[in-house]
């Protein structure tokens, strides 16, 4: 017994059992550890990233965005201004047209003058038969839906030298203010035909009286001249077509 007691104890010595290693373990939990940690921080940095890119990348969408509704607005101001536009342009030329359509007709229209009365640039001229004042001739104009002559041209004085055959009105006066002619239809008087010193407003001449009415004394160009209201003369009566 001694013997095999000896023989197992010897075998212990020469074959130890192999120990635990404790150290080794905890290594590589605090290895796998760490790896966890790192994994998920560079998880988080990525997310982060991603969130920051995401941010950046709204926050440019925005700003484009409200460009682009500036820029829209602008657009529908330009198209409600350039719609109102073409609407007056529009109305203008349906206007233009019906004016055109009117005055077509009117061409198309044979234009004449009563019989006796003359014809130069669409009006209608009529020398008087009988003679009387400035008043009674423009009243007698008025009766045949005209009135006293108004000259607007260096033509149409022509035209009623050849139609004045006698002494005759006019339509000019100074009868509101003295010394501010006007015609019958209410403008100023700018182109003048005056004889020579004329108008005088009789020259200070008491027989004369005041001159406040206009008549041609002359078949000459420069032939009115002021004179008395009352007085009789012939006049000229002038209508439009």
């Amino acid at each position: 017994m001694e013997e095999i007691y000896a023989s197992v104890e010897s075998a212990k010595q020469d074959n130890p059992k192999p120990s635990t290693n404790h150290t080794g373990s905890k290594t590589s939990k605090r290895n796998a550890s760490l790896s966890i940690i790192v994994f998920w921080s560079l998880l988080g940095v990525l997310l982060l990233t991603r969130l920051v890119t995401l941010g950046v990348h709204y926050f440019i969408v925005i700003k484009d965005s409200d460009s682009l509704k500036a820029n829209l607005s602008n657009v529908r101001k330009k198209l409600a201004i350039m719609t109102e536009e073409r609407d007056l342009l529009r109305a203008n030329l349906t206007e233009n047209l019906k004016e055109l359509e009117r005055l077509q007709s009117l061409c198309k229209q044979k234009k004449t003058c009563p019989e006796g009365w003359s014809n130069f640039n669409h009006s209608c001229y009529l020398l008087s038969e009988s003679s009387g004042s400035w008043d009674a001739a423009r009243k007698d104009c008025r009766d045949r839906q005209a009135d006293l002559v108004v000259i607007n041209s260096p033509e149409e004085q022509t035209a009623i030298l050849k139609i004045a055959t006698e002494e005759a009105w006019i339509g000019l006066n100074d009868k509101e203010q003295e010394g501010t002619w006007k015609w019958v239809d209410g403008t100023p008087l700018t182109l003048m035909y005056w004889k020579q010193n004329q108008p005088d407003n009789g020259g200070g001449v008491p027989k004369w009286g005041e001159e406040d009415c206009v008549h041609f004394s002359g078949n000459k160009k420069q032939s009115w001249n002021d004179r008395s209201c009352s007085d009789n003369y012939k006049w000229i009566c002038e209508k439009q077509f």
